[in-house]
């Protein structure tokens, strides 16, 4: 097998157990601060905070470091517009056929339909694509690796960033969601992985009095 180059790692930063604590603690604190928002402003956002947050999702750990994401960016009103049709018609199947009786319900607290106006009132839409495949310059293709795993990394690390930031997001998931490939051209082997809402919460916007389980309920220690 051929060599493979290393270099040391020289970046890595060494805190002292009281300051971990109070990083980890700080972390906490933000991260339940965090809310999925469905009723956003129309205030547009920087861009360059977009740009700097797909960049930190890029950084995300991936399968044989094939990176195997890729996002767009949404702003032109037009295409939000042809994008919330084409999702408002696959919602409408799933709310009044494909959803199961016990999935509705599950629904119930948080007041969702198949309107869908944020993804017009929202300044951005971040549409995800995952390669499981990936075309080389010669035309020949390659299998990528633990793609779903990676694209999942990349998404939740970009939430946080996103919110870290400043800005709230909504994960929303048509199904199916091909007609992302049409409106926006993607080649046929990126697959939609999730819809990325963002913006600024409209001044009256609400949340449902939701909780998270506690460390109890989500951890085992051996």
């Amino acid at each position: 097998m051929p060599e493979v180059p290393m270099i040391p790692l020289s970046n890595y930063v060494e805190y002292p157990p009281s300051e971990m604590s109070l990083r980890a603690e700080l972390l906490l604190e933000e991260a339940r601060r965090r809310r999925t928002v469905r009723k956003f402003s129309d205030r547009p956002v920087p861009m360059d905070v977009i740009y700097n947050c797909l960049l930190i999702a890029g950084t995300a750990p991936n399968g044989a470091n094939k990176q195997p994401w890729h996002f767009c960016v949404v702003e032109d009103p037009e295409v939000k517009k042809r994008i919330r049709i084409a999702a408002e018609a696959e919602e409408v199947e799933f709310y009044t056929r494909r959803a199961s009786e016990h999935w509705l319900e599950d629904l119930i607290p948080f007041g969702t339909n198949a309107d869908k106006p944020y993804l017009e009132t929202a300044p951005v839409l971040l549409p995800i694509f995952a390669r499981s495949i990936e075309v080389l310059p010669d035309g020949s293709k390659e299998k990528l690796y633990y793609v779903q795993e990676s694209v999942g990394i990349a998404t939740g690390m970009l939430i946080y960033a996103l919110h870290h930031a400043g800005l709230a997001s909504l994960t929303h998931t048509p199904s199916p969601m091909k007609f992302l490939n049409e409106i926006l051209d993607r080649p046929s082997n990126e697959r939609p992985f999730l819809l990325l809402v963002v913006g600024y919460p409209a001044e009256d916007a609400e949340v449902p009095d939701i909780h998270k389980k506690p460390l109890s309920e989500i951890m085992t220690y051996y």
